[in-house]
């Protein structure tokens, strides 16, 4: 069962509808499936717009498929607050009844991906690999709870924002978690369902399913979104399952020459037949999704750091390491990243401190009164001292740049406004950092 997100210039006026469902205040239509409705809506309590969807009474009493529809609506209905990441829609609410079925959930205004599946509507590379790069972490995250999706498809990852797809590094939701397979769930799970086009071997086959099938169906994603078009087509579902079962699919540099090698070699990884030539992993695929950009295979401007390789960067250094996966998204979201030139001041002695950095890449020196303290590495922080000691506290030193170097700063007011446990990680951080420090000051005055 879809969402069926549109952008809200698609949305449909509220028409002959009674004004709430539950507590909820119905604002306007914004699609409907063979199964449901779907209504922006605004929770009175949360203060926030939401998404309900209202699953048709007549679907759920049907002889044929209404026990499988039911069965589907309870799994989405089980995964309410269950998966909290920044790139899966957010099932808050559900109520499954005679009278009145409907799943409320996190409303996403920008529409779905099937909006770039056409020729001509591509989105440019490096947008589209930073979409899937997303695509993999979260699916990742609901692996790791025990969820395999089992219908990825354009249809079911949404745009965060309208028209953001194109122009930006476009925050995206995966959503639809209906037909999930589900670990250690304590209800009957949903079977023979998925999108055909978008089916592993392994589903097509019937076989036993884990996250390599997910896996497969967003390579199959990717080369849509690279090409325009599907890697299998044919005029019946038995050929197309045939085809996707036995034939190779042309690499997506067929369709579209400025595709590079590394993309091409990504996507027919993913879309292996046998699981042991597929990835086995989630890190594995965004690995070389993200090498993608480091080694610029896919040209992306010096200033624009796309968030995959932030991410990378930040789940690298040691001061990340007991930083969940989201803390680190939180991070990604909230951290400026900066070339800086040779010969340039990152904190100049004696200034009021309102931020932190990271050394990401180049040559850093802390100096006082035009003395050289100590060099920075690749990966330490600095100027958290003034952030963490009183609130009137200055810099205590220069911090300059010696070659050009990349940095990531983080404001003490977006340290304030983080989650509990974001912060808390912060802060333990620091103190590990202030320890290893004293301990290296002790080692030198001891050596003197």
């Amino acid at each position: 069962m879809t969402t069926g997100h549109m952008t809200p210039a698609e949305a449909m006026p509220l028409v002959e509808l009674s004004e709430r469902i539950g507590k909820y205040e119905l604002l306007e239509k914004l699609g409907e499936g063979t199964t449901s409705t779907v209504y922006r809506a605004f929770d009175p309590f949360a203060q926030r717009d939401v998404a309900i969807k209202l699953v048709f009474p007549e679907a759920l009493r049907d002889k044929e498929k209404g026990a499988q529809f039911r069965r589907m609506l309870a799994n989405e209905a089980s995964l309410a607050g269950k998966l909290e990441h920044p790139h899966i829609v957010q099932i808050f609410d559900a109520v499954i009844d005679e009278a009145q079925s409907y799943i409320v959930m996190e409303y996403v205004p920008g529409g779905t991906l099937e909006a770039h599946t056409q020729p001509d509507s591509l989105l440019p590379l490096e947008r589209l690999v930073e979409i899937i790069f997303k695509c993999t972490r979260a699916l990742d995250y609901a692996y790791q709870n025990g969820i395999t999706h089992r219908d990825i498809k354009p249809a079911n990852i949404l745009l965060a924002r309208p028209g953001e797809g194109a122009a930006t590094g476009a925050d995206i939701k995966i959503s639809d978690f209906g037909t999930a397979l589900q670990t250690d769930a304590d209800h009957t799970q949903v079977t023979g369902v998925g999108s055909p086009a978008y089916m592993s071997p392994q589903q097509i086959r019937n076989q036993p399913l884990d996250h390599q099938t997910d896996i497969y169906s967003l390579g199959v994603v990717m080369y849509q979104l690279l090409t325009g078009q599907l890697p299998f087509k044919a005029a019946s579902n038995y050929a197309l399952l045939y085809q996707i079962v036995n034939d190779t699919a042309p690499p997506p540099s067929t369709y579209r020459s400025e595709i590079p090698a590394t993309l091409d070699a990504i996507v027919a990884r993913a879309m292996q037949k046998e699981t042991t030539a597929r990835y086995a992993s989630w890190g594995e695929f965004a690995h070389d999704l993200a090498q993608a950009f480091r080694h610029q295979q896919v040209q992306v401007k010096r200033q624009a750091f796309p968030d995959s390789e932030k991410f990378e960067t930040l789940r690298a250094l040691v001061f990340f390491r007991r930083f969940s996966d989201v803390e680190i998204w939180e991070a990604v979201r909230f951290s400026r990243w900066s070339d800086i030139e040779p010969g340039a001041a990152l904190i100049h002695d004696g200034e009021h401190g309102d931020f932190f950095g990271f050394l990401i890449e180049g040559d850093v020196e802390i100096v006082k009164q035009g003395r050289v303290i100590a060099p920075l590495g690749v990966g330490e922080c600095f100027g958290e001292m003034a952030l963490i000691g009183r609130k009137d506290q200055s810099r205590g030193a220069d911090v300059i740049a010696r070659t050009r170097t990349k940095i990531a700063t983080i404001r003490a007011d977006a340290l304030e406004n983080a989650t509990d446990a974001c912060r808390m990680h912060f802060y333990q951080a620091f103190l590990e950092v202030l320890t290893l420090r004293l301990d290296q000051a002790n080692i030198r005055l001891s050596s003197v």
